[in-house]
């Protein structure tokens, strides 16, 4: 089991230093989100100013941008990195697409996986001169002139991760992906009886097994030196669970445990912009469910023996930050090590 870390939202010019820190501090992986900065934008500073970690997004929101310019970026900054980026699409929700982003929402499963394979037949197009000749119901790539076309590169099998909650991006995920985010609101008992059993029902459609594909989590920790500092931190962490609860598309990981409720009184609370009240919701047994409650000593043992045998990749719901909490990291790192 590989640690990653994620890239807090910050300042273009903050970018290098906390990428050569955790370069050096031996995280395998560096991600980034999109929330309040471009996802992309950040990775070229972090392949100029590293030289072994993996990077990646998790995500950059798919349907905003067409699968050439999704491709065009994965493959300057494959080149850019020596072959050490990895492409993260997830679809976002559909209030988020047609209010924020400003974009038509329909049929999200069947266009990401047009994406996918639009995505691919550009890179091969540009890799080995392949016509390009895709026609789907959602997008279209038939045409590459010389003039636009990028050239062959040392290293073109850039990675695919998509995010997947429900039943259809699993499959989708097994069948076409090289990896999967998992989303970071999740439990063990959705993962074994939902995502697990839906994943390899994509694996087995496309003749691949288990080995063929990465899965990638962001775990929720309750972390501290004490215990005095870990409970200080719950409610917190108790605020995130419930915001992510409150989105009726991840209600099904909540109703894996019988709680499908708690989802619709957190989604009426956030629709009245009662945000103080959602952390209330979540119960300490829910709190436990869906967080790794430990100290800075023994969080990697705990972590570790959660997901051993289910996840490749995880990071802390907890960004690196380089300076004095350099220690910590570095015997979390070893543990993983």
């Amino acid at each position: 089991m590989r640690l990653d870390t994620v890239l807090a939202p910050t300042s273009l010019r903050d970018v290098p230093p906390l990428a050569r820190a955790a370069d050096e501090l031996g995280f395998d992986a560096l991600w980034t989100a999109e929330t309040s900065h471009d996802p992309y934008l950040p990775l070229t500073l972090v392949a100029e100013h590293t030289e072994r970690i993996k990077f990646g997004t998790s995500i950059a929101v798919a349907f905003p941008r067409s699968p050439l310019v999704h491709a065009q970026i994965a493959w300057d900054l494959q080149t850019q990195s020596d072959g050490r980026f990895m492409l993260g699409l997830g679809t976002q929700v559909k209030g988020h697409n047609e209010r924020r982003f400003g974009i038509h929402w329909e049929a999200p499963g069947p266009r990401l996986r047009e994406m996918i394979l639009t995505i691919r037949a550009i890179w091969d197009c540009w890799q080995n001169g392949t016509q390009p000749s895709f026609e789907g119901d959602h997008y279209r790539f038939t045409l590459m002139t010389p003039f636009f076309n990028p050239g062959p590169i040392a290293h073109p099998k850039i990675p695919i991760f998509i995010a997947g909650v429900n039943a259809y991006m699993c499959r989708l995920a097994g069948e076409l992906c090289d990896g999967l985010h998992i989303h970071p609101f999740h439990s063990i008992k959705f993962l074994r009886e939902s995502l697990l059993p839906e994943l390899q029902l994509g694996l087995t459609k496309s003749g691949r097994s288990r080995g063929d594909i990465e899965l990638s989590t962001t775990v929720f920790v309750v972390i501290g030196e004490d215990a005095d500092e870990i409970e200080s931190v719950k409610d917190l962490v108790r605020m995130q669970i419930a915001f992510y609860a409150s989105t009726r598309t991840y209600r099904r990981v909540l109703e894996a445990h019988g709680w499908g409720d708690t989802c619709l009184r957190l989604n009426e609370k956030a629709a009245n912009g009662d945000w103080g009240a959602m952390a209330q919701e979540i119960s300490d047994e829910m709190l436990d469910v869906f967080a790794v409650t430990a100290s800075y000593h023994d969080v990697a043992d705990k972590v570790r023996a959660r997901y051993r045998g289910i996840l490749d990749r995880v990071a802390f719901y907890l960004p690196y930050q380089p300076g004095s909490d350099n220690q910590r990291w570095q015997r979390i790192i070893r543990a993983f090590a």
